[in-house]
Formats: C-alpha cells, sequence, structure tokens
C-alpha cells in the first residue's frame, strides 16, 4: 500500500492526512510534541490554536466564511471541530481552543490509517510527503527546507493576544454587546474616555518590549500587527483599529464611547476571555501594567500574557504548483502557514487540497482541479502563481477569486452571488470519483 509522510500536526497536517486517510491511504504523521515545543505551544495535542480562539466570520458574504463552508463540504476534520466545540461570537466562528484541539487529537488518533510518530523531524524522507511544519518550523526542519528552497527562505514575526480571567473583569465599568447589535450580545467592551485613551496610548508607546531577536516593525505581517506598533502609527490608530467603538452602544449610557477595547470567550465555559486585536510583544510586567490602565481591567488576573514568535514562510510563486506541490520535485508538497496562506481557516483549506490532491496522484484517479471560482482554488493559484511583486501572506478575500461577468449591485449582493457560484463550483467536483471512495 502506498504511504504518506506528513510532517506536522498542527490544522494543516491534521487536516491533510485525513483527507488522505479516508481515502484509504497510510499516513505516517511526524509530530515532535510533546518532545519538543515551542515558545508559543501550551498543549501536547494536535492543531493547538497559539494565537486567537476566532475562525473569523461565518457568514457567506465573507469569503472567509465562504471558504468554511466549502471545506465542510468537502468533509473536512478542522470544521467538523469548530462547528462541534463552538462559543457564542456574534457573526464569527470562535471555539473552546482546548476543547477544539482534543475533538482533532482523538479523531486522528482513532484513525486507523493514520500512524502517529512522536520526534522532531530533522530530514524530508524519501517517497510522497506533504510538509506541514507551520510557521514555528524547528531549526532543523528549517535548514532542510533551505536546502530544498535555496535563496528563496523568508520569514517574518507575529504575535498573540493575552488571556484573562472573567471573574477578574470589573463589569461595572464593561458591557455586553455585539457591533451593531449583529447577532447576540457576545463581547464584553471596556470603554474609555478621550482623557483615558490618550495616557494608554502614550503608556503603550513608551512600554518595554520584550526582546526578540532580528525583530523589526517592519517585518511583522499587517493582520497580526502587535498592538504597540499600531499606537506608535498615531494617537488614532487604535481607534481606527482594534479599539474602534462604531457601532458598540452602552445600553446603560445609550451613547458610542471614545475608544473601547473587546474581549471575547476563549472556552466554552465563559470562564477565560481573549483581548480582541490586541496582540503583543511588551514584556509581561508592562503588559500587567499598561492594560491595567483599561478600567475594566484594572484588576485583571492575566491567564497569558502575549508572546511573540518566528513565522516561517516559502516564496511560493517561485516554488509551488496548485497542488501545493514543490516544482522542482513534485513527491514533496507543502502546506498551511509555511506555504504563505495566513489565518486557521486558509491554513487548514491549503492542508485539505494539498491531502485531497496527494491522493489523487496516488490512486490515479482525476485531480479535483478546484477553479479559481471557488475560495479554496484562488487561494492555491494566488499562492502558486497569482501574486505579483513582493510575495506577502494572504487570506482568503473575494478580489482574488475570479470576478463574475456581469454586474451585481451591492457589495453584499455581489459576494452572495459569488458564493452562490463557488459552492456550485464545489458541488460539481464532489461528483468526481475521487470524493465518492
Amino acid at each position: 500500500m502506498k504511504e504518506v509522510c506528513v510532517i506536522g500536526a498542527g490544522l494543516a497536517g491534521c487536516e491533510a492526512a485525513w483527507q488522505l486517510a479516508r481515502r484509504g491511504i497510510r499516513v505516517q504523521l511526524v509530530e515532535m510534541k510533546p518532545e519538543k515545543m515551542t515558545p508559543a505551544h501550551h498543549s501536547e495535542n494536535f492543531a493547538e490554536l497559539v494565537c486567537s480562539n476566532s475562525l473569523r466570520s461565518n457568514e457567506l458574504t465573507n469569503a472567509v466564511g465562504l471558504l468554511k463552508e466549502e471545506m465542510r463540504q468537502l468533509g473536512s476534520l478542522i470544521m467538523e471541530s469548530a462547528d462541534r466545540t463552538q462559543v457564542p461570537a456574534g457573526g464569527a466562528l470562535a471555539v473552546d481552543r482546548n476543547a477544539f484541539s482534543l475533538y482533532i487529537t482523538e479523531k486522528i488518533r482513532n484513525e486507523e490509517n493514520i500512524c502517529i510518530r512522536s520526534f522532531e523531524a530533522g530530514s524530508i524522507p524519501d517517497g510522497e510527503v506533504i510538509v506541514a511544519t507551520g510557521p514555528l518550523s524547528s531549526d532543523a526542519i528549517s535548514e532542510k527546507i533551505r536546502e530544498i528552497c535555496p535563496g528563496d527562505d523568508l520569514h517574518f514575526y507575529d504575535a498573540v493576544a493575552p488571556l484573562i480571567s472573567f471573574e477578574s473583569i470589573d463589569m461595572e465599568s464593561a458591557f455586553f454587546a455585539s457591533r451593531y447589535g449583529k447577532g447576540t450580545a457576545d463581547y464584553i467592551n471596556c470603554p474609555l474616555t478621550k482623557e483615558e485613551y490618550s495616557a494608554f496610548v502614550n503608556e503603550l508607546i513608551s512600554a518595554k518590549e520584550a526582546p526578540v531577536h532580528g525583530f523589526e516593525d517592519a517585518s511583522v505581517f499587517e493582520g497580526c500587527m502587535p498592538v504597540e506598533v499600531m499606537a506608535r502609527r498615531g494617537i488614532d490608530t487604535l481607534r481606527f483599529g482594534p479599539m474602534k467603538p462604531v457601532g458598540l452602544i452602552d445600553p446603560r449610557k445609550n451613547h458610542e464611547e471614545y475608544a473601547v477595547v473587546q474581549l471575547r470567550k476563549d472556552n466554552r465555559e465563559g470562564t477565560v476571555y481573549n483581548m480582541v486585536g490586541f496582540q503583543t510583544h511588551l514584556t509581561w510586567g508592562e503588559q500587567k501594567r499598561v492594560f491595567s490602565m483599561i478600567p475594566a481591567l484594572r484588576d485583571a488576573e492575566f491567564l497569558r500574557y502575549g508572546v511573540m514568535h518566528r513565522n516561517t514562510y516559502l516564496n511560493s510563486p517561485m516554488l509551488l504548483d496548485r497542488y501545493y506541490r514543490l516544482r522542482s520535485d513534485t513527491r514533496i508538497a507543502f502546506a498551511g502557514q509555511i506555504t504563505g496562506v495566513e489565518g486557521y481557516v486558509e491554513s487548514a483549506a491549503s492542508g485539505l487540497l494539498a491531502g485531497i490532491e496527494k491522493a489523487a496522484e496516488i490512486l490515479g484517479l482525476e485531480h479535483a482541479d478546484f477553479p479559481q471560482e471557488t475560495a479554496i482554488g484562488s487561494l492555491s493559484l494566488y499562492v502558486s502563481s497569482g501574486c505579483i511583486g513582493d510575495f506577502q501572506p494572504t487570506n482568503i478575500n473575494f478580489g482574488i477569486i475570479s470576478p463574475l461577468g456581469y454586474k451585481v449591485r451591492g457589495k453584499r449582493n455581489k459576494n452572495a452571488a459569488l458564493s452562490e457560484r463557488s459552492l456550485e463550483r464545489i458541488r460539481e467536483i464532489r461528483n468526481k470519483e475521487l470524493f465518492k471512495l
């Protein structure tokens, strides 16, 4: 029986392994945890969410909402887990991070076609391989990747947000609401007056940062920008970013506040909350000091402080094809953030595609060939060849999906039409033999 080695049991690696195994292909899943952990990892389980617990919008008029629905229709393990472990988050899909990872870990461990091997991969083996070592690739495997991709290895840095105990939040200084009253009131909103906001930003700008070797503001991906870096861009930057008050009405005062910090549930029980958009690499002591200036968080108990970690990704348009395979050696495919897709859902989607297309090769079946009219296909096509200029990590967006070819009035209506067409293409693809196994 043909076998595939999948290196890395993150979101992409688990999804790739699952798609292969459910088609009867044996998988050797290599994962260095728990033998070796990175500074950003806290759990021994697979598919650990090291940053936010949100998988972003769940609506079909949003590109990531469409991507999730495509994955659901294609039997995604990651989406199955997310739907079963979700916590209230308005129009977004957020999950209990521990339950989410545990569900995936148990599914993978109980799959008879997957053999788990716990060690740090120091080489890329012979035979069929999917490298899904993620943005936290160890030095050993990173060196081997550089050897097969000479001169094209890139890296950037991002940060994760603190977690706070719910019982330590001063709810006399906060209120529950969702922006524009959309959905249920799932977010805790911590308002600041103009004076409180100005004092907070001034302290944030001058706060001491933890040393991160090689870190520069310019090398941080915009989608995960540390809050202190944003603050240095101008006094009002945070008010138009993670502290935006627009659409948040304090029911006790019936008006919008000057600035608001939002907290989102991080577990199903609601005992832990995440500071939305507050990725940071301040020292832990400075995080406690500065973030406690937010009135509702003056006595906050920080269950996890924000940390910086290295992200590594390939110059994929020069290196990979539409199946995320290395053009110079197609037995090797990549999946996850190392390919330059950005975000939990995008990473899992790349693993899904890599696993499905690798299975097609091995079984001698017609490739799925996801077209640019689908979110899954547009992402792989953009990463492999669609970027113009310097390649940077990308989230899924409607801009990289093929246009409709006709006018639709209103952005939401146009996005809805794009999603309807995309899901029709997915239904057509599911008629291929590859999806009847």
